[in-house]
């Protein structure tokens, strides 16, 4: 058995602490925050194309692929601006 984070009882749950909270990851400033969210939204949007991909469609792989590209380029804005946040 590992020993759990809290120190207490081997084998205890550790308590749930959530990674991000409401307004984006805590190493993004506020003016980001508008970019993670448009991320967030795409990644939901991309997972309802995923079923349909799957049973066959061509507009749902072809909105899937639109949906890989754009997150792409908003993955590459939110790292730049946590880069920038990490620098101030």
């Amino acid at each position: 058995m590992f020993p759990s984070p809290s120190g207490s009882v081997p084998g205890a749950a550790a308590p749930f602490r959530p990674l991000f909270n409401d307004f984006g990851p805590p190493s993004m400033g506020y003016g980001s925050h508008s970019t993670y969210t448009d991320l967030l939204s795409v990644i939901e949007e991309m997972g309802k194309e995923i079923r349909p991909t799957y049973a066959g469609s061509k507009s749902a792989m072809e909105r899937l692929k639109r949906g890989i590209i754009h997150a792409r380029a908003l993955v590459r804005e939110c790292q730049a601006e946590t880069e920038r946040n990490a620098r101030t």
